[in-house]
C-alpha cells in the first residue's frame, strides 16, 4: 500500500492528516497503541513543516508519503523550507530547556517512532513504525 499527500501549509490542514491515518489504520486494522504513535508523531512532523519548514507560506507545500510494507509502516514527510539540523535542537528534557517550546516536537516524535532519519538538507524527515499489525 502505497499513500501520497500533498497539502497548503495551513494548520487547518491537519484534518486531511489526521482523515488519512484514520482510513489508512482502519484499513490495515493497526492497533490502537500503534494508531496513537503514527497520529501523534505524524501530526507533530507536519506541524513542523508547515510552520517551521515552511513559514505558514500557503504557496508552499508539505507532501506525505504513506507506505505499509511486511508490517511496517514508512511515513515521509517532506516540506519546501530551507531545512534544519535536528542536531542543533535543543534537549527539551534537561534543566535549562524545560520552559522553553521549541524541541518538543522533534523530541516526541523521536521517542514514538521505531526509526526517524532527516535527509542532509534538513527539510525531510521518515519516520518507521515496525510491526504494526499483529
Amino acid at each position: 500500500m502505497l499513500k501520497r499527500i500533498r497539502i497548503e501549509s495551513k494548520l487547518t490542514n491537519l484534518r486531511i492528516v489526521e482523515n488519512t491515518v484514520d482510513e489508512i489504520t482502519g484499513e490495515l486494522g493497526i492497533s490502537y497503541n500503534n494508531y496513537g504513535k503514527i497520529l501523534i508523531t505524524l501530526l507533530e512532523a507536519v506541524n513542523n513543516a508547515i510552520i517551521h519548514g515552511n513559514k505558514s507560506l500557503e504557496d508552499k507545500f508539505v507532501d506525505i508519503t504513506i507506505e505499509f510494507k511486511k508490517k511496517n509502516l514508512k511515513i515521509k514527510v517532506k516540506d519546501e523550507g530551507e531545512g534544519f539540523s535536528p542536531d542543533e535542537v535543543p534537549d527539551p528534557t534537561i534543566p535549562e530547556n524545560i520552559e522553553e517550546v521549541n524541541g518538543r516536537g522533534v523530541f516526541i516524535m523521536s521517542r514514538l517512532a521505531d526509526e526517524i532519519k532527516y535527509n542532509k538538507k534538513g527539510n525531510t524527515v521518515t519516520m518507521v513504525f515496525n510491526n504494526v499489525i499483529a
